[in-house]
């Protein structure tokens, strides 16, 4: 199930985001997680339109952000990846929009090939100023 995200959710949608970055994120230093908890619970959360994915018993096990045409988010709990989950959250965001952007690391060969499956079409390399690695600039669009 998939449903809008609210305020309750937020301490979940927190854990998933810092359980997964960790796990794909492993070349970053943990404490860049850590100190983006607070701003990711206070203020990029409740900004974004964000749709959570249940398991059967309505608890949150992932979660996608959009905000405007941008995929700001798309994390799924380890525990349930694999489960066809992220797939689930990006056909709901592109059933949402015309055309997606979004930016996934260099180094995380995982998402991008999942971007991929899934149509986007990388733009451009750039660099992400907090945390000093690659990321690939991805498009998808309906035409």
């Amino acid at each position: 199930m998939i449903r809008l995200a609210n305020n309750d959710d937020l301490p979940i949608l927190v854990n998933i985001w810092l359980s997964a970055s960790r796990e794909a994120h492993a070349f970053i230093p943990d404490e860049v997680w850590l100190s983006q908890a607070e701003a990711m619970r206070d203020q990029y959360l409740p900004k974004a339109e964000t749709y959570v994915a249940c398991d059967a018993d309505g608890i949150p096990v992932g979660f996608m952000s959009l905000v405007e045409d941008s995929l700001a988010a798309l994390f799924v709990n380890p525990s349930h990846q694999g489960e066809g989950i992220g797939s689930a959250l990006l056909g709901q965001a592109q059933s949402l929009r015309k055309a997606l952007e979004l930016c996934v690391y260099v180094n995380n060969d995982r998402a991008q090939k999942f971007y991929r499956r899934h149509g986007f079409k990388p733009v451009e390399e750039r660099l992400d100023e907090c945390t000093g690695e690659r990321e690939l600039f991805m498009q998808w669009s309906t035409t």
